[in-house]
């Protein structure tokens, strides 16, 4: 190949490469399937960062991630035994969460919340409440509340939170500048 057959190619492929970075919105959009307290803490920690950074963020909350967004405060008749074994087995909504790791039968929990109100970080209650004021938009998985027996009327009062299904989670994501798995 000469020079000019190569120099050819390479603007071949930096427009290839302009044209895949240009579709892209400055967007963040995550999927929160875990509800560990350390990786609840680190998807509103992001996503206030992005939304700090000028990103606009939607967080999409299924499986074990949905029982965050239980308010404990509201209590709903659960209709079958499932609904009232999954209401019983998991977190209503932020203090019954568990670490990932080094739970140590809760002295792990203990620690990490005495830790964050000495160094002055906000607990998660309060994470939710600035993501709101933030505007970072919260979508639940329809298929999850149903398949645990949760109900729209027990979770968290939150601004705009929608209920949906993932074919609208993709839908936003697809043009995210960034997507996470968490």
């Amino acid at each position: 190949m000469n020079q000019e057959e190569i120099e050819k190619q390479i603007k071949t492929l930096q427009k290839q490469i302009e044209s895949l970075s240009s579709d892209k919105e400055n967007k963040l959009s995550m999927i929160v399937f875990s509800g560990d307290l350390d990786k609840t803490i680190a998807v509103f920690i992001i996503a206030t960062g992005a939304v700090a950074m000028g990103m606009d963020v939607m967080m999409f909350f299924t499986f074990r991630g949905t029982p965050i967004l239980r308010n404990k405060n509201k209590k709903v008749k659960k209709d079958d035994m499932f609904s009232r074994m999954f209401d019983k087995m998991l977190p209503k909504g932020t203090k019954g969460l568990k670490l990932s790791k080094m739970n140590m039968a809760g002295i792990g929990i203990s620690m990490i919340k005495s830790l964050m109100k000495k160094k002055n970080v906000s607990s998660v209650d309060e994470m939710i409440n600035l993501a709101g004021e933030l505007c970072v938009r919260i979508f639940i998985c329809e298929l999850s509340m149903n398949l645990m027996g949760f109900k729209r009327e027990e979770m968290i009062d939150y601004p705009d939170l929608e209920y949906c299904g993932v074919a609208k989670f993709l839908e936003e994501a697809q043009k995210s500048k960034i997507e996470l798995f968490i």
